[in-house]
């Protein structure tokens, strides 16, 4: 039987925040890359909520949520996200996050280490100095509004190669224009964080998974964000992870092959070791 997935709202001192949730048993929540929102776990969540009690959150800035009132540091993100757990009365959670989420996920379990059981970390990419460089390019182009609309079929274009779906495509394109007319809030944050981040992982004691999707890491050096070899430093500042490597993996993976995804999540959640 599917699980149903429920959409509710938290209100915060910087405003409100979209959350999904559904299942029962122990908690994980999950979240999500940039410039997507919670939908990056649609078809994830009622494969795991078999299992658990599952959260995913619109980051602020991203999907229905607000657009936060300052520019947001990973730390800000991760403040929010135990927000949302304290008002769902959860002490601690296991907890899944796939690129900007994979950043604001590993800062909780080094900040917030009592709150968190296990880690998975999806696709953290090793930026280095030209891909900070780089990321800060991006922030400063922005997505802007085109008076002739050419920026609407640039997004739609953007994937066409790997994602393989109109649907999903759609999907993607309105997570997108959401961000449209507004500051590229994870850009700046991951930008600001990515050189520190080994530093910071490397306080990160609670059992860890590590994912890639080996064409998303592929995709991230062709655009000279990531060189794939610089990826090893999550593994050299979190040793006792374990890694599991999607071949076909791309940035949708979570969306294209959320079956092969769970059945990797699912046995590592429940391992009791």
């Amino acid at each position: 039987m599917t699980q149903k997935i429920k959409r509710a709202f938290l209100d915060t001192e910087d405003g409100q925040i979209l959350y999904r949730i559904g299942g029962e048993g122990e908690p994980i929540l999950l979240l999500h890359m940039n410039p997507r929102s919670s939908d990056e776990y649609r078809e994830l969540m009622p494969l795991l909520a078999e299992h658990r009690r599952v959260i995913a959150m619109d980051l602020m800035g991203f999907g229905d949520s607000d657009k936060p009132p300052r520019m947001y540091t990973i730390a800000d993100y991760a403040k929010t996200a135990i927000a949302l757990l304290d008002e769902l009365g959860i002490e601690k959670t296991s907890i899944m996050g796939n690129h900007t989420g994979a950043f604001v996920s590993g800062e909780i379990a080094a900040s917030y280490s009592d709150r968190v059981d296990k880690l998975i970390l999806g696709n953290v990419a090793g930026f280095g100095e030209g891909g900070q460089a780089e990321l800060f390019r991006l922030y400063e182009e922005g997505f802007k509004i085109k008076e002739d609309g050419s920026h609407l079929m640039k997004r739609w274009l953007a994937r066409s190669r790997y994602v393989g779906s109109a649907e999903l495509n759609h999907r993607w394109v309105l997570d997108d224009l959401k961000c449209f007319g507004h500051p590229l809030y994870a850009v700046w944050a991951v930008g600001n964080y990515c050189l520190d981040a080994p530093e910071r992982f490397r306080a990160i004691k609670c059992p860890t998974l590590i994912i890639w999707g080996m064409d998303d890491v592929k995709e991230f050096e062709k655009l000279s964000l990531a060189k794939a070899g610089d990826r090893y430093f999550l593994s050299q500042a979190i040793p006792h992870g374990k890694v599991v490597e999607f071949e076909q993996g791309t940035i949708c993976m979570m969306n294209q092959i959320a079956e092969e995804v769970a059945q990797v999540l699912i046995p590592f959640l429940n391992d009791s070791e």
